[in-house]
This record gives structure tokens, C-alpha cells and sequence, in this order.
């Protein structure tokens, strides 16, 4: 009898894993994917953007491995520098491939709310990002980040009304802890904001003034700060899910 029950709870569990593989083979949320299937889809994404992306690829890995090939025809040994060749080219294959996929992100994203979120989410390891944490009826959107710098407050729709709604959220964070630089950013194109395309770089680019310890310590104040605020219903947190890309993008 116990023999029977375990050979069906086996069983039992057996289905369950063939049914978890095949749901994640069948998802289109790239959380279930493994990596060779976001690769895979970022590849479609960047190629469906820029006709050009495979032989941008295929130039970024022949040219290393023919010049250092050409060298090593009059540098001994050849074969040491048609390997080094080799690897030049896929380092600069790698390098294209995340431009591109970045630049494809974007223009998918571009003119859509909650577009900043993406940015955000291409910061690398240190950060922590939080989507629409503010906004209004006429879906202009707050942002924020939470990082080496401190804490950057990102914010997307009409300048007049988000430049108001930055400094009201600034004046709140700056009750939720002590002497933490908060940054704000205007994101757009008009004089003093900051395009979608330049976010990540720019937010990159901040000075570095708080260690792991610190940034994790004004983390914890800012979510304090967050449970006692309002929640905002209907707001869209991002056009697009980008794990894949942002994994990519940070070399993970």
C-alpha cells in the first residue's frame, strides 16, 4: 500500500515538472525564459529594428580576425594571432550586440509612459530601481532609483507639471533620511532634461558617494517611506519587460 502511494506521489510530481517545462516553453514572459531563449529574442528584437543588425555583427567579428590574421602573416606565430583574433572579434560582436539591443529597447519604448522605467532597469549591479512611484491623472510619472549617488528621482510627461511634482517628491524623501543626496532629473528633450536614450549614462555618470552598506540602509528608509504612501491604481509600470536585455546589458 505504501509502496503504491509513493509510486504515485513520484508519479504525480514527475507531471508536474513535465507541465512547469512545458508552460515555460510555451510563456511569453521572459522571466520564464532560459538564456539562450532571451538572447534569442533579443536578437529578433534588435534584427525586426535595424534590418542591418546581422552583418553590423558579422563586420564587428571578421574585421579583428582578419587584420590580426593579416599581422600574423608577418609577425610569427600566426596562429597565436589568428586566435587573439578570434577573441578580439567576439569581444567586439558582444559589444555591438548589447549596443544595438539597447538602441532597439529604446526605439521600441520611445514615446510611451513609463519609457524611463526601461532605463532604469539598464543600471548596472548597486542599483535599485522602484517604477511610478508618483504620478497624475494626466499620467506623468515619477521614477526612482536608489544607488551609489544616493537617491535619483526620474521624471517623464509634460516638464511644467513634472518639475513641480520632482520637487514635491524630493521634499519627501529628503524627511525619510539625513544628508541623502537627492538627485532629480527631468527626462525629455528640451533644454535641461535628459533623453531616454542618455538616462542610463547619465545617472552612471553621478558621483559615487555612499558604499554597499549605505545605499542598502537608504533602501530601507525609502520603502519605509513608500508603505505609508497612497497607492496609486492604474498607473503602468513600464511599456515592456526588459530582464533579458538588462542582464545583457550589465554582462550578466
Amino acid at each position: 500500500m505504501a509502496s503504491d502511494k509513493a509510486k504515485e506521489l513520484a508519479r504525480q510530481q514527475k507531471a508536474a515538472v513535465k507541465a512547469e517545462k512545458q508552460r515555460k516553453k510555451n510563456s511569453t514572459d521572459p522571466h520564464d525564459w532560459g538564456q539562450w531563449r532571451q538572447i534569442r529574442e533579443m536578437y529578433k528584437l534588435a534584427a525586426g529594428e535595424n534590418p542591418r543588425f546581422p552583418w553590423i555583427l558579422a563586420g564587428g567579428f571578421a574585421g579583428p580576425v582578419i587584420v590580426l590574421t593579416v599581422v600574423g602573416l608577418f609577425v610569427a606565430p600566426l596562429l597565436l594571432w589568428t586566435m587573439i583574433g578570434i577573441s578580439a572579434g567576439m569581444v567586439v560582436a558582444l559589444l555591438l550586440f548589447n549596443r544595438e539591443i539597447k538602441r532597439a529597447t529604446f526605439s521600441r519604448v520611445k514615446g510611451q509612459t513609463g519609457s524611463a522605467q526601461v532605463a532604469l532597469e539598464m543600471l548596472p549591479k548597486g542599483w535599485s530601481s522602484t517604477p511610478a512611484i508618483n504620478a497624475n491623472r494626466e499620467l506623468d510619472v515619477i521614477h526612482r532609483a536608489v544607488g551609489p549617488c544616493g537617491v535619483v528621482l526620474v521624471g517623464e510627461g509634460n516638464p511644467r507639471r513634472v518639475r513641480q511634482m520632482l520637487a514635491n517628491e524630493s521634499k519627501r524623501h529628503a524627511s525619510a533620511g539625513h544628508n541623502v543626496n537627492i538627485i532629480t532629473i527631468v527626462m525629455g528633450e528640451g533644454e535641461g532634461e535628459v533623453p531616454l536614450t542618455k538616462l542610463t549614462d547619465h545617472i552612471r555618470k553621478l558621483p559615487k558617494t555612499y558604499d554597499k552598506a549605505q545605499v542598502e540602509d537608504i533602501n530601507r528608509r525609502v520603502r519605509a517611506l513608500d508603505s505609508i504612501r497612497p497607492r496609486l491604481g492604474g498607473v503602468p509600470k513600464g511599456p515592456m519587460n526588459v530582464r533579458g536585455a538588462r542582464k545583457a546589458l550589465r554582462g550578466r
